[in-house]
């Protein structure tokens, strides 16, 4: 597989794996020193693997998610080095019922570590987000 499917499938991976809660799956697809960037969601700039895995998993672990990627423009910097930008779009339902639909770009750059490729950083860009918050259940009934 050439460096560019390469880093399609970790990316790929990517979603799949946080979509279907394998933690420790998903810490894999990590350099150890990543730098996560979600301040345009409303987050923080979070160093380290384990620290972002500590942040994200209280965060979405018991929401549905379902996250796309698309379009990637990946650019070779050297054999172990590269950048890419993604197209994505989000749905997040919380156990509660509040409802996230978001789109936006990941930025990353990338590391070939061991012969495998890694996401060193990250940062996610929103361009819209619909947010529906909660329904109260009317008396005697259930929210839709």
């Amino acid at each position: 597989m050439n460096d560019y499917e390469a880093i399609r499938a970790l990316k790929a991976r990517y979603f799949r794996l946080m979509d279907t809660k394998d933690w420790s799956g998903f810490r894999e697809l990590f350099c150890d020193d990543v730098v996560i960037d979600v301040t345009g969601s409303g987050g923080e700039v979070i160093t380290g693997a384990d620290e972002f895995l500590t942040f994200l998993t209280p965060r979405i672990g018991d929401a549905i998610t379902v996250h796309h990627g698309h379009t990637p423009e990946i650019e070779l910097l050297s054999e172990t080095e590269a950048t890419g930008i993604w197209a994505m779009e989000d749905r997040l339902t919380f156990p509660d019922g509040t409802r996230l639909h978001g789109f936006g770009h990941y930025h990353e750059t990338y590391a070939k570590t061991d012969g495998r490729w890694r996401i060193r950083s990250q940062r996610l860009t929103r361009l819209h987000m619909d947010f529906t918050p909660a329904q109260a259940a009317p008396p005697g009934g259930t929210a839709e």
